[in-house]
């Protein structure tokens, strides 16, 4: 093996065949480039210049890498013999699944950690099958999408079907199940794709049956690539056309703030509500020096989202938000908290401003209570974008009978009896002196007599 195989070779392993993609064309190996994709399968933008020869030691090249983009998605970029890729797929998914325990109650259980996903079996197809996306993860998990030319078209494709497999002898994963095997679900898709374009669809996409619900977004796929190279005309998918062609609302201007309408929002598993929230929104947008104000309308607003043991998510969109996620965690076993804000909105002049914060740490309150706070709240998600909230009441955890427990006030709240309460101690101070200031001069003035 070369000096040049040797240095791909270790690059794949390192961070796959994309990132690896980025050194085609240079013959030396230089592990000076390094990625750790261990978390994350998207690592970062690896920049390598090459620069003049050193007598002696031929040419050097400097790599940086760019700051690491967080991202939780899955990406395959697929490359034949002669290193061109013929298939590309970025999606985001998760995957929940009901099962029945031994003493004859469901439970569900979600997956949505790909970090440590592998793409074995993944092709770029043949004569005889068409290209296949293979993905496998935790233990005996596999998510299988398998694509067909039509025999009737020279112009398309299809997404033809998809198949997902589990493994109930997880005792981890699938405690106390009573039915114990793998089992696998199928779903037939058919959905036409041009052969020369790139199917997007960044809105939520549901696939369920009687025991597994498949939720998918932010999917980016072209699964007969031309000519090693990815197409830039996207096909969007129905509800993305809807996004993309209506009429942005946001404003360039920043108009007299009004409180904006409280909405009740809630998110729906297998087992029932087990996500609620009731809330005003206010969005604050400062973009290209212009500054937006802009109220979110329940009654144009969708709902969607997802429960999981340690986080949930609630994820709102509209005409003109492609998606605005809440995301919250449990923190030390027995508290919650919003964790995670992600934004992606289209501005009046038609570009998308997207921005993500996984690092919050608001809305803090006991598992199985809400979080309450009547007064408005900001959640600052970044120096450019904040939240407003107004009448906020949310319970992400232990909802029972789809209706809120005990909730706990915020501390805006809490400050309305703190006042009240340092009055009336001033007060009682005050009072107190001039007790102690009266009966010390009148110990005086009979003393004074008695001297006398």
């Amino acid at each position: 093996m070369t000096r040049a195989e040797s240095a791909e070779s270790w690059l794949l392993q390192r961070c796959g065949r994309w990132s690896a993609a980025f050194l085609s064309g240079f013959r030396e190996p230089f592990p000076c480039c390094r990625c750790s994709c261990r978390r994350r399968p998207l690592c970062g933008i690896m920049v390598c210049f090459r620069l003049a020869p050193v007598p002696g030691s031929g040419f050097v090249l400097l790599c940086l890498v760019l700051g690491a983009v967080s991202s939780y998605a899955l990406e395959l970029n697929l490359t034949d013999s002669s290193k061109a890729t013929c298939l590309y797929a970025k999606w985001q998914m998760n995957l929940t699944i009901r099962y029945e325990t031994t003493d004859k109650h469901n439970k569900t259980v979600t997956i949505s950690d790909f970090s440590a996903a592998t793409y074995n079996g993944s092709f770029c197809g043949d004569d005889q099958n068409g290209p296949k996306i293979a993905v496998q993860f935790g233990s005996g998990f596999s998510w299988i999408v398998n694509f067909t030319k039509e025999a009737s078209s020279t112009s398309t494709y299809l997404v033809d079907y998809i198949s997902f497999s589990y493994n109930t002898n997880d005792n981890t994963t699938f405690p106390d199940a009573k039915e114990k095997g793998v089992f696998t679900v199928n779903y037939h898709v058919a959905l036409k794709i041009p052969l020369n374009d790139i199917f997007r669809c960044n809105s939520l996409s549901t696939l369920e049956n009687s025991d597994v619900v498949q939720h998918y977004w932010d999917v980016h796929v072209q699964a007969f690539v031309q000519n090693g190279t990815v197409s830039t005309t996207e096909f969007l998918c129905d509800k993305d056309k809807t996004v993309t062609t209506a009429v942005p609302i946001i404003p360039t201007t920043v108009p007299s703030p009004t409180k904006p309408v409280v909405g009740s929002y809630s998110v729906v598993n297998s087992n029932g509500t087990c996500l609620l929230a009731t809330m005003g929104l206010q969005l604050n947008l400062t973009h290209d020096k212009v500054a937006s104000v802009f109220n979110i309308n329940p009654n144009t607003t969708n709902t969607t989202g997802s429960c999981q043991p340690q986080t949930a998510l609630l994820r709102l969109s509209s005409s003109n938000i492609k998606y605005l996620d809440f995301v919250f965690a449990v923190k030390n076993e027995n508290r919650f908290y919003l964790k995670e804000v992600n934004v992606s909105m289209i501005l009046v002049n038609g570009s998308v401003y997207s921005i993500s914060n996984t690092n919050l740490s608001y809305w803090d309150a006991p598992l199985g209570s809400s979080y309450m706070c009547n007064k408005e709240q900001t959640v600052s998600v970044s120096g450019a974008f904040q939240i407003n909230t107004f009448d906020l009441r949310v319970q992400p955890f232990s909802v029972t009978e789809g209706k809120y427990s005990t909730a706990q006030d915020c501390s805006a709240d809490d400050d309305n009896f703190l006042v009240p309460i340092a009055v009336g101690a001033a007060l009682a101070g005050v009072l107190i002196l001039v007790l102690l200031a009266y009966f010390i001069g009148l110990k005086r003035h009979h003393a004074g007599y008695e001297q006398f």
